[in-house]
């Protein structure tokens, strides 16, 4: 049977939420396809996380070995090497982001296996992978056909595809031995560099305001972190925002900022144009407040509010001390 590899991603004692993202449009793609999804593990004293990846995939590959213990392009690569070698998938799965960019590009290159980086979707038509990627900022989705060929790599875009749990796979876990023990390997694993104090991850919050040009003035800002602290957030914008010089690039969200899927998402002021929209659409739940009753964020809002922000604003944040006492 043909096989759908989804590299699991870990960092500093936890799953990444990129793996089960993968795991849920892998397992999309397998059952189409007839293929088997599978889990690809690589770690040190990782077991746990087997037995977590066994509940979304049929099979779970864990390789343990010290020199995986964190995460190291030159070292996956030639532990997940042996195991294409062995199991020729039809597709590799692996997260954009900074494991993913470093690892892909040479495994595709050292395997002769087609690569697709960045992709917000994917789909097998005649055989062939078919995938979608952006262009010129986010203005343009391209439907790319990559050429026919035995397997293929591709990177995902963090928080394009939902995590959904389903039916729990019960997979097998088979512990495969690695193929490193005899193995040199340049690449030194020295440190987590963690953002400085004060650096702000707007991906890693469960409560973003979102900020637009709905604002009109930077003098209002502060109005809005306000409510942001009041509710336990994080302070967010689209573009325009950063493009004014209001809030850092580290900011924005959209698809040449950052992708997010925080627990709640208010839009304030933000119309919301396409390339704001892919980058948080997948939020659990949204809530957007724009005088302009056709603006597209009421298209993904699960909840909206037409009216002037600065109306609405003041009494939620007299509301929300009152109820916190």
């Amino acid at each position: 049977m043909s096989k759908i590899f989804v590299l699991a991603e870990h960092r500093r004692g936890e799953l990444r939420e990129i793996t089960f993202e993968m795991l849920t449009k892998g397992k999309e793609l397998a059952e189409k396809a007839g293929a088997e999804l599978t889990a690809v593990l690589l770690g040190n004293n990782v077991r746990e996380y087997a037995k977590t990846l066994a509940e979304y995939a049929k099979k779970v590959l864990l390789v343990q070995d010290a020199k995986l213990e964190n995460f190291n392009s030159e070292a996956y690569q030639k532990a997940l090497s042996n195991l294409i070698q062995e199991h020729n998938p039809m597709l590799i799965l692996m997260g954009h982001t900074s494991f993913g960019v470093d690892l892909a590009p040479s495994l595709a290159v050292s395997m002769n296996m087609p690569l697709a980086t960045d992709c917000i979707e994917l789909q097998y038509e005649g055989g062939v992978l078919t995938v979608t990627r952006q262009m010129y900022g986010g203005k343009v989705n391209v439907n790319a056909t990559l050429r026919k060929a035995e397997g293929y790599i591709v990177t995902v875009r963090q928080a394009t595809f939902p995590a959904e749990r389903g039916t729990p796979a019960n997979g097998e876990i088979v512990e495969v031995p690695s193929p490193l023990v005899q193995e040199e390997i340049r690449k030194r694993f020295i440190e987590y560099v963690l953002p400085p104090p004060g650096g702000v991850d707007i991906t890693a919050a469960d409560t973003l305001i979102g900020i637009g040009r709905g604002i009109k003035d930077s003098e209002e800002i502060p109005s809005i972190e306000e409510l942001a602290k009041i509710l336990g957030g994080t302070l967010a914008c689209s573009r325009p925002i950063v493009d004014k010089g209001w809030l850092p690039d580290n900011r924005q969200v959209g698809s040449s900022g950052k992708t997010v899927k925080p627990k709640v998402y208010i839009a304030l002021g933000i119309s919301g144009a396409f390339q704001h929209i892919l980058g948080m659409k997948n939020s659990e739940l949204i809530i957007a407040v724009n005088k302009d009753a056709n603006a597209p964020i009421f298209g993904v809002a699960d909840y909206g509010i037409v009216e002037d922000l600065f109306k609405i604003v003041p009494p939620l944040k007299s509301k929300l001390s009152e109820l916190k006492g």
